[in-house]
C-alpha cells in the first residue's frame, strides 16, 4: 500500500505544480506600460489551454470601483428583469448637455454602449430598483457586492469594488454563457461589446473611468482561439484615459494574438 499511497501523492504534486505553471508573471510587458509612464495590470487567459498572464500580480489582486465597465452587468440584469425590452428600445434625452456631444439624444442600449452614456445607463438602473439590482449582484457575486443606497451611481463614485482577477472571471463566464441570465441575453451584450474586427479577429470590449481609474475589460476571438483580458492603470491626467486601449493593443500584439 505504502507504494501506491506514495505514487499517488507524487502524481497530485505533479498535478498541483502543473497547474500553477499555468499562471505566468509577465515581465515582458512592463516596458509597454513604463513608455507611456502608466502604473497598472494586465492579465491575459488563454482560453485553448487555461495559460494565465498576468503583470502586477499584486495590483491585479487590488480591487477599484468598476466605472462604465459595469454596464455590462447593467445591461444583462435590465433586460433580465423587463426593465428595457430589448436592446432598441430608446429612452428619451431629458435635454441637460453632460458635456459629451454623443450622449446629447435619445439613446437605446445599442448606441448607449459604444458611447458609454452614463446618463442612460443611470435611468436603467433606478428602472431595474434596489432590490433587483442588488439581487443580481449578489447572485452573480460581482467584487465586493457593495451597491449602497444610491441607486445610480454606485459604480462610479460608491463602495462597489472589483480588481482585474475578478473581472476576467467574470468575462470567461460570459464567454460560456455561464452567467445566470438567459443564453440569449448573454448573447446580445457580447454583441453590443464588440468594439474592432477585421477578416482575422474580433475584440469585444468595454472601457471605464472613475476617480482616476482606467479599465479596459474584454475578448479576442480569432479563427481558433479566445483570449480574455483584463487591465487597469491609474488616471493621473485627463489625457492618460487613451492609454487603457493603447497598451491592450500593444500587448494583444506582442503575444502575437491581433497584427
Amino acid at each position: 500500500m505504502k507504494p501506491l499511497f506514495h505514487c499517488l501523492i507524487l502524481i497530485a504534486i505533479l498535478i498541483f505544480f502543473a497547474s500553477c505553471n499555468k499562471t505566468k508573471q509577465n515581465d515582458e510587458w512592463k516596458h509597454i506600460f513604463e513608455k507611456y509612464h502608466i502604473k497598472g495590470t494586465f492579465v491575459l487567459k488563454n482560453m485553448s489551454d487555461g495559460e494565465l498572464k498576468i503583470y502586477n500580480t499584486q495590483r491585479s489582486d487590488s480591487t477599484y470601483l468598476p466605472a462604465s465597465t459595469f454596464k455590462l452587468i447593467n445591461s444583462m440584469i435590465a433586460l433580465q428583469s423587463a426593465a428595457i425590452n430589448s436592446v432598441d428600445d430608446r429612452i428619451k434625452w431629458d435635454g441637460v448637455d453632460r458635456g459629451f456631444r454623443a450622449w446629447n439624444k435619445d439613446h437605446s442600449m445599442r448606441t448607449a454602449m459604444p458611447v458609454s452614456c452614463v446618463w442612460f445607463y443611470q435611468k436603467l438602473a433606478r428602472r431595474i430598483g434596489q432590490e433587483q439590482m442588488q439581487y443580481w449582484v449578489n447572485k452573480l457575486a460581482y467584487g465586493n457586492k457593495d451597491i449602497g443606497v444610491k441607486l445610480d451611481d454606485f459604480w462610479l463614485v460608491g463602495r462597489l469594488r472589483i480588481s482585474a482577477n475578478e473581472q476576467l472571471a467574470f468575462i470567461e463566464k460570459l464567454i460560456n454563457n455561464e452567467l445566470p441570465f438567459d443564453k440569449e441575453i448573454q448573447e446580445i451584450v457580447k454583441e453590443l461589446m464588440l468594439t474592432d474586427s477585421n477578416e482575422n479577429y474580433a475584440v469585444h470590449s468595454k472601457t471605464g473611468w472613475t476617480k482616476q481609474i482606467g479599465w479596459n475589460v474584454g475578448y479576442v476571438e480569432t479563427k481558433d482561439n479566445r483570449w480574455v483580458f483584463a487591465m487597469n492603470q491609474d488616471i493621473i491626467e485627463r489625457e492618460d484615459a487613451k492609454y487603457r486601449k493603447v497598451i491592450t493593443y500593444e500587448i494583444l500584439k506582442a503575444e502575437k494574438i491581433i497584427e
